[in-house]
């Protein structure tokens, strides 16, 4: 069943569009934008017709994208089809060109409107089709096709796609913000069991008191507020894939209900006493040593064992810095989706930056980073100014250290020592954020002193206070 949302103040042109859908499509009428995106938020449409000038409202104006973005922030993947008088074609490419997926000219013809629908259609298999060559990791070319450059991912890469096939549990291990949500929605996505649900649990959120209900769901009068029956994650599940994040913060009595999911592939809800049989494939991860644990007492080392059929560990960003300009890319893209901004590449001095930082947040923090500097940055291109002074501060200074035989002693001396009093400066400023005031004070200078070194150093007290 196809369903479709028209917006259109003339019920002619409604039912001409109607016309071309069958009666097991389900076809909605909006006459302004405002109670269609109403509409929208309760109901999930296939294909969005719009007229034009109902597109534009006074907070877009003649902004297309601004005017798209309302529908993409609720269903990124809708089709919109934009529509308009002949006499408007050039504002409806324009539309087409900032995202809409195609546009008709009144009068609406039926022939038209399928061949707008088929010719999406198409498209749509043809990304299908795409999609499904960059899931085939064991391709010569697979680097180019799941867009890495990294040997350690490709090898990532080709242990997933070994274990995806098979209902095997994964543990998978790796620092904070590597990404394992993304791999562990990968090996659904590849495995049998990839048009059941997908059920993320982030375990180290969810208190040690609701854990075992949040997992195994609770019978009525189970507890105290247990007012009635509640499903857990593993049931909802069923035939799918269950991703238990954190799995080290998990208490021991989980440990031991969830010992037995993975042994017998049974569970009990909290206060029940019915059997209740699962066939969910488990994917933990964690972000710390389990066997550490087990030696330490917190963590069942029989828990461990079962957990640890099929290990993947996911290297830290710094160790596949050859995917950075990929990620910029990436990000890059997904913001100017969802905004109005149209920046597309990255300066040069800020790539060389990215490939020394060390990058302690991994790809969490880079996308945090990127999203910043895009805000402030109001040119085409992102600058080194819209990025934390410190992460070009440690070049500059190292820079300025490089060891040259042609001078004196005293010139080596004095550059030396203005490069450490740079990096003190940098590091007090941005541990004050740019407030010259109390940065004096913490240097026992006078404001005056401080603003004097920072003119020397060419330091700006903006830069800081991000």
């Amino acid at each position: 069943m196809t369903n479709v949302l028209i917006i259109t103040g003339d019920k002619q042109i409604f039912q001409a569009i109607a016309s071309c859908f069958t009666g097991q499509d389900k076809v909605t009428r909006c006459t302004e934008k405002k109670t269609a995106l109403e509409k929208l938020n309760g109901n999930r449409f296939d294909y969005i017709f719009i007229d034009l000038g109902l597109l534009l409202d006074s907070q877009s104006g003649k902004e297309y994208k601004l005017a798209l973005q309302p529908f993409w922030r609720i269903y990124p993947t809708v089709e919109i089809i934009v529509m308009s008088s002949p006499e408007g074609i050039r504002e409806a490419v324009q539309a087409v060109k900032a995202g809409a997926s195609n546009y008709l000219t009144y009068p609406i013809m039926p022939e038209e409107v399928k061949y707008v629908v088929e010719s999406i259609n198409e498209s749509q298999i043809v990304l299908s089709e795409l999609n499904y060559l960059r899931d085939q990791f064991r391709q010569s070319d697979s680097e180019n096709l799941l867009k890495t450059k990294s040997p350690t991912m490709k090898q990532v890469f080709d242990r997933i796609s070994s274990v995806a096939p098979t209902m095997s549990t994964v543990l998978l291990t790796g620092e904070t913000g590597t990404g394992k949500g993304v791999m562990a929605r990968a090996i659904h996505s590849f495995s049998k069991c990839k048009n059941a649900r997908f059920i993320s649990a982030h375990c180290g959120a969810i208190p040690d008191t609701l854990i075992e209900s949040e997992l195994f769901g609770h019978e009525k009068g189970a507890f105290t507020g247990a007012t009635r029956r509640k499903l857990g994650k593993f049931e909802i599940a069923r035939d799918g894939t269950i991703f238990l994040d954190e799995i080290a913060t998990i208490s021991f009595s989980a440990q031991i209900k969830l010992l037995q999911v993975l042994q017998d592939r049974i569970f009990q809800r909290l206060g029940g006493e019915q059997a209740i049989e699962t066939n969910t494939r488990v994917i933990a991860a964690t972000n710390m040593d389990l066997l550490d644990l087990c030696d330490a007492g917190q963590f069942r080392r029989d828990l461990y064992y079962r957990l640890n059929v099929f290990p993947i560990e996911i290297p830290a960003l710094r160790e596949r810095t050859e995917d950075i300009p990929l990620l910029v890319e990436y990000f890059l893209e997904r913001l100017n989706r969802f905004n109005a901004k149209e920046i597309h590449s990255v300066h040069p001095e800020v790539l060389n930056a990215f490939a020394e930082y060390p990058w302690p947040g991994n790809i969490r923090e880079m996308e945090n980073l990127i999203e910043r500097a895009y805000i402030i940055e109001d040119s085409s291109v992102l600058t080194p100014a819209s990025f934390p002074a410190e992460m070009f501060a440690q070049k500059r200074i190292e820079k300025s250290l490089l060891i040259n035989p042609s001078r004196s002693l005293a010139e080596m001396r004095r550059s030396g020592l203005e490069a450490l009093e740079k990096t003190y400066l940098v590091e007090l400023l941005q541990n004050n954020r740019g407030k010259v005031k109390a940065a004096a004070e913490v240097a026992k200078v006078t404001p005056r002193q401080l603003h004097n070194l920072m003119k020397k150093y060419d330091l700006h007290k903006e830069e800081f206070k991000n």
